[in-house]
């Protein structure tokens, strides 16, 4: 890169007016992105509840199936990644014709990918069940909300797409308002279809998942009609058809090839522990559950302010001022790094409380309160690497992080949780020991990564 007289943070880029600007810029940005991130997790916890004090067999049913959706949607929506990343950088270029472009490949992408993803997992999904070693009464019980699930997918990729682009844009609280409402939809049909009311038959899990079949269609309505009535929609281009642009094109693909990549390694292997739960049995399936759920939850805040810092570095990349790009990074990793300090201050003595959220089992409260306790060691290192790794990308580094997660969550986190969960029969203690290793380990390289970047810019 090149674009600031040195290339470096000189002593004018340090002012602390500059600093404070993009602490304010990153703030404004990342509340209602942070919010929309919660709100996706809002869903999944209301779900989880919901289900959770109907019956906990539906409960672990609920959460295999999520196990492999989650796989696939979380992948998708990586694929998708290059939107926000791209429409950022029109912005930093002052291109707001080549924005409204990034939004039509995205979208096009977007009902492909989420097309595939649904066919994939109607298709192999009931088999993979069948074949992970878990009982035939699991797989089966699964296998009904997995699918549910898998049909929305088509929709709610478009819903991803339009969304990351308003992100890109810095526009992020149309998206906010719409997952809020998405949320209402959710709760009520949860409330109707899992125990069954208002001569609806009680659905249980099932009934679950066609909430969230619901909920992400009135999204993706809300949202593509809200970009469609923008003011500037055609300052922007948005129902201009984008002349060729081969060289933009393979760069948007190649950042969701990046980011997808990453996404399915990460995810991928988190479903994995799901597995290594559910061949120790249904009650640590139900205490992992609520581990993951908790953790996913603090998760979404640093999520939130990972595409917030890549919005602020995208911006910088695609105007050449290497110096904001490093500084939007520092204080986007700082705001992390106090966050992950305050969840874990949060988390820890509130174990008991919050697992009595999700159960009144007694058994699966004592185990889950372990588990939450021994997780606030990685909230850091998890929330640190994640946002890194969307600088990174921002910054047109995508082989690096996604070689990062392959190696740390594939390579080192699925083999170590089954060798300490079920070899060493610590259970669910091994299985979040393994989180704990592979979450240092993501976080030291990528933070190397891109210190090294910077020392270099």
């Amino acid at each position: 890169m090149s674009g600031d007289a040195s290339g470096a943070l000189t002593a004018d880029a340090c002012a602390p007016g500059l600093f404070r600007g993009d602490l304010a810029e990153l703030l404004r940005l990342a509340g209602p992105v942070v919010v929309s991130r919660l709100g996706v997790m809002t869903m999944g916890l209301t779900d989880a509840v919901v289900v959770g004090r109907y019956s906990a067999i539906q409960l672990g049913y609920q959460a295999l199936g999520w196990s492999l959706v989650s796989v696939v949607i979380v992948t998708a929506m990586g694929l998708l990644g290059g939107v926000q990343v791209m429409a950022s950088r029109a912005i930093g270029e002052e291109r707001p014709k080549e924005a409204g472009a990034v939004l039509r490949r995205g979208l096009v992408y977007a009902f492909w990918i989420g097309l595939v993803s649904t066919m994939t997992l109607v298709i192999w999904g009931p088999t993979v069940l069948r074949v992970s070693g878990i009982s035939r009464a699991l797989a089966a019980g699964a296998s009904g909300p997995m699918i549910v699930l898998a049909l929305s997918l088509p929709v709610y990729c478009l819903s991803v797409a339009a969304g990351s682009w308003m992100e890109g844009l810095g526009r992020p609280r149309p998206v906010m308002v719409c997952m809020g409402l998405a949320n209402i939809v959710n709760l009520v049909v949860n409330l109707i279809l899992v125990p069954g009311r208002f001569g609806a038959p009680a659905m249980g899990a099932q009934g679950a998942s066609w909430a969230t079949f619901a909920s992400r269609v009135f999204l993706t309505l809300a949202i593509l009609i809200y970009v469609a009535r923008l003011p500037d929609a055609r300052a922007l281009g948005v129902f201009d058809k984008p002349l060729r642009d081969r060289a933009r094109e393979v760069e948007q693909r190649r950042i969701g090839y990046g980011n997808g990549a990453s996404s399915f390694f990460e995810v991928g292997a988190f479903s994995a522990m799901t597995f290594i739960a559910g061949a120790l049995g249904a009650l640590t399936v139900a205490v992992y559950t609520v581990v993951l759920n908790v953790v996913s939850i603090v998760f979404m805040v640093p999520l939130g302010l990972a595409t917030a810092t890549a919005v602020l570095v995208g911006r910088a990349y695609g105007a050449r001022k290497p110096a904001a790009l490093n500084r939007a990074a520092f204080v986007g990793l700082s705001v992390t790094m106090l966050f992950g300090l305050l969840a874990v201050a949060t988390v820890w003595p509130a174990a008991r409380l919050i697992a009595l959220g999700y159960t009144s089992d007694r058994a699966t409260i004592a185990m889950a309160v372990a588990g939450l306790a021994l997780a606030c060691l990685f909230l850091i290192p998890d929330a640190l690497q994640v946002v890194t790794a969307q600088c990174l990308r921002a910054r047109g580094d995508i082989v690096v992080p996604t070689f990062t997660h392959l190696a740390s969550y594939m390579l080192v986190m699925v083999p170590v949780a089954w060798f300490l969960a079920i070899r060493l029969n610590w259970r669910i203690s091994g299985i979040v020991t393994a989180i704990i290793a592979a979450s240092f380990l993501s976080a030291g390289l990528l933070l190397g990564r891109f210190w090294m970047l910077a020392r270099r810019d």
